[in-house]
């Protein structure tokens, strides 16, 4: 959020829906957009969104709307996906491949460049354009790729020793998927993705309704 100040965490999290919906329309050839198609896309109302974008210095004009192109620029810059920033999975199996394979994260700047996994017959390899190292070989792997990010994918009881491993090779910015908590320093920045969890919110809220599986 470099040259932005302080943007909120909420404002945060819907910067990237914004760009998700910037991105279609400008395949769709458009060269505005208003603060209602934005909202829209984010699941917001229109003040909201001009809110959030008045937080990066972004104001559209009234009866115009914001120039798409600049205002995709300015979402892209404070999310840091103007820039490139390497990430490392820790673990290779089905998740880990399925993430390595997904190309949206290239596309916006965070290609996979390495994993690290404790299979040996995997363990020098390269799957899916990917090469897998050993955990011993992380600090070199991290270094010789600038990786700037480390992804968990491993089992739960693996997950504390690949986060302390990333630590110990210079990693502060982790995303996990692992369905656990883990313990960090106050210096890194770590975001938790437990699909389990997201689906029992979602049981959560359809209790009660008439969707098929309720009582």
């Amino acid at each position: 959020m470099t040259g932005h100040g302080h943007i909120p965490e909420a404002t945060v999290a819907r910067l990237p829906l914004y760009l998700r919906g910037l991105d279609e329309l400008l395949v769709n050839g458009a060269g505005t957009v208003s603060s209602d198609e934005l909202a829209d896309v984010a699941g917001v109302n229109a003040a909201k969104v001009r809110k959030d974008l008045s937080h990066l210095g972004t104001y559209g004009t009234r009866g115009v709307g914001y120039d798409a192109e600049y205002l995709r620029f300015e979402i892209s810059r404070a999310l840091g996906v103007a820039n490139t920033w390497p990430v490392v999975v820790c673990g290779f199996g089905n998740l880990g491949r399925a993430l390595a394979n997904h190309t949206g994260f290239t596309d916006r700047g965070f290609p996979i460049l390495a994993a690290i996994d404790t299979d040996p017959e995997k363990v020098g390899t390269t799957l899916d354009g990917v090469p897998i190292r050993a955990p011993r070989e992380l600090v070199r792997v991290v270094k010789d790729n600038h990786i700037a990010i480390g992804v968990i994918a491993t089992p739960p009881e693996a997950a504390q020793d690949a986060v302390d491993r990333l630590i110990e090779a210079g990693i502060r910015s982790i995303m996990s998927f692992a369905p656990t908590v883990l313990v960090v320093p106050d210096d890194v920045e770590i975001r938790s993705v437990d699909l389990a969890t997201e689906l029992q919110i979602l049981g959560f809220h359809l209790t009660g309704s008439d969707s098929p599986g309720s009582g």
